[in-house]
Protein backbone atom coordinates (compact mmCIF):
# COMPACT_ATOMS: atom_id res chain seq x y z
CA UNK A 1 0.00 0.00 0.00
CA UNK A 2 2.63 2.51 1.29
CA UNK A 3 5.19 1.92 -1.44
CA UNK A 4 2.68 2.55 -4.31
CA UNK A 5 3.25 6.24 -2.76
CA UNK A 6 5.33 8.35 -4.82
CA UNK A 7 6.69 10.23 -2.39
CA UNK A 8 6.89 7.63 0.55
CA UNK A 9 10.24 7.34 1.35
CA UNK A 10 11.28 5.38 4.98
CA UNK A 11 14.36 6.31 6.74
CA UNK A 12 17.56 3.62 6.89
CA UNK A 13 17.80 1.66 10.24
CA UNK A 14 20.86 3.52 10.65
CA UNK A 15 19.42 6.72 10.74
CA UNK A 16 16.45 5.32 12.75
CA UNK A 17 18.90 3.90 15.42
CA UNK A 18 21.14 7.19 15.53
CA UNK A 19 17.69 9.23 16.00
CA UNK A 20 16.53 7.18 18.46
CA UNK A 21 19.46 7.83 20.41
CA UNK A 22 19.35 11.37 19.82
CA UNK A 23 15.88 11.15 21.56
CA UNK A 24 16.87 8.65 24.20
CA UNK A 25 20.06 11.67 25.15
CA UNK A 26 17.38 14.26 25.09
CA UNK A 27 14.59 12.60 27.42
CA UNK A 28 16.16 14.26 30.45
CA UNK A 29 15.32 17.80 32.19
CA UNK A 30 19.10 18.73 32.49
CA UNK A 31 20.41 17.82 29.48
CA UNK A 32 17.20 19.81 27.60
CA UNK A 33 18.67 23.03 30.48
CA UNK A 34 22.08 22.39 29.45
CA UNK A 35 21.70 22.54 25.35
CA UNK A 36 19.09 24.95 25.77
CA UNK A 37 21.74 27.32 27.77
CA UNK A 38 24.56 26.51 25.05
CA UNK A 39 22.16 27.35 22.16
CA UNK A 40 22.49 30.79 23.36
CA UNK A 41 26.13 30.70 23.41
CA UNK A 42 29.40 29.43 24.79
CA UNK A 43 29.32 28.37 28.22
CA UNK A 44 31.21 26.68 31.07
CA UNK A 45 30.62 23.22 32.90
CA UNK A 46 30.24 25.96 36.21
CA UNK A 47 27.96 28.29 34.72
CA UNK A 48 25.82 25.52 32.97
CA UNK A 49 25.75 24.14 36.19
CA UNK A 50 24.03 27.19 37.72
CA UNK A 51 21.59 27.64 35.10
CA UNK A 52 20.52 24.10 35.31
CA UNK A 53 19.94 23.76 38.80
CA UNK A 54 22.63 20.96 38.93
CA UNK A 55 25.44 20.12 40.54
CA UNK A 56 28.71 20.39 38.22
CA UNK A 57 30.41 16.67 38.13
CA UNK A 58 26.02 15.54 36.96
CA UNK A 59 26.39 18.46 34.05
CA UNK A 60 29.78 17.13 33.14
CA UNK A 61 28.64 13.55 32.98
CA UNK A 62 25.66 14.99 30.63
CA UNK A 63 27.94 17.11 28.53
CA UNK A 64 30.16 13.72 28.31
CA UNK A 65 27.43 12.25 26.89
CA UNK A 66 26.06 14.78 24.58
CA UNK A 67 29.11 15.22 23.06
CA UNK A 68 29.81 11.68 22.44
CA UNK A 69 26.04 11.66 20.56
CA UNK A 70 27.47 14.81 18.34
CA UNK A 71 25.01 17.43 19.94
CA UNK A 72 27.35 19.37 21.89
CA UNK A 73 31.39 20.19 20.94
CA UNK A 74 33.84 21.23 23.68
CA UNK A 75 36.75 23.76 22.99
CA UNK A 76 39.57 23.78 25.40
CA UNK A 77 41.29 26.78 26.54
CA UNK A 78 44.00 26.10 29.13
CA UNK A 79 43.05 24.21 31.42
CA UNK A 80 38.65 24.89 30.78
CA UNK A 81 36.84 23.98 28.27
CA UNK A 82 34.34 25.78 27.00
CA UNK A 83 30.67 24.02 25.20
CA UNK A 84 28.47 24.85 22.63
CA UNK A 85 25.23 23.12 20.68
CA UNK A 86 27.06 21.25 17.66
CA UNK A 87 24.86 22.74 15.18
CA UNK A 88 21.54 24.48 14.17
CA UNK A 89 19.86 20.93 14.30
CA UNK A 90 19.93 20.95 18.18
CA UNK A 91 18.38 24.28 18.23
CA UNK A 92 15.67 22.65 16.09
CA UNK A 93 15.23 19.51 17.55
CA UNK A 94 14.86 21.85 21.06
CA UNK A 95 12.96 24.67 19.93
CA UNK A 96 9.63 21.94 18.32
CA UNK A 97 10.19 19.97 21.77
CA UNK A 98 9.70 22.97 23.60
CA UNK A 99 7.14 24.30 20.90
CA UNK A 100 4.62 21.05 21.71
CA UNK A 101 5.43 21.04 25.08
CA UNK A 102 3.68 24.34 25.25
CA UNK A 103 0.52 23.49 22.74
CA UNK A 104 0.05 20.65 24.91
CA UNK A 105 0.47 22.58 27.93
CA UNK A 106 -1.70 25.08 26.80
CA UNK A 107 -4.27 22.56 25.14
CA UNK A 108 -3.54 24.79 21.79
CA UNK A 109 -4.49 23.01 18.74
CA UNK A 110 -1.45 21.65 16.54
CA UNK A 111 -2.07 23.75 13.72
CA UNK A 112 -2.04 27.03 15.88
CA UNK A 113 1.75 28.53 15.55
CA UNK A 114 0.77 32.23 16.15
CA UNK A 115 2.30 32.18 19.67
CA UNK A 116 5.30 30.79 21.02
CA UNK A 117 7.45 32.70 23.30
CA UNK A 118 10.42 30.12 22.94
CA UNK A 119 11.27 30.58 19.19
CA UNK A 120 13.15 33.48 19.87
Amino acid sequence: MHASLPEFDMPTEEQVHLAAESFRLLADPTRIKVLWALLQGESSVACLAELAGAAPTAVSQHLAKLRLAGLVKGRREGTFVYYSAADNHVRGLLAQALHHADHVDRDIPAGDHAHHPRSG
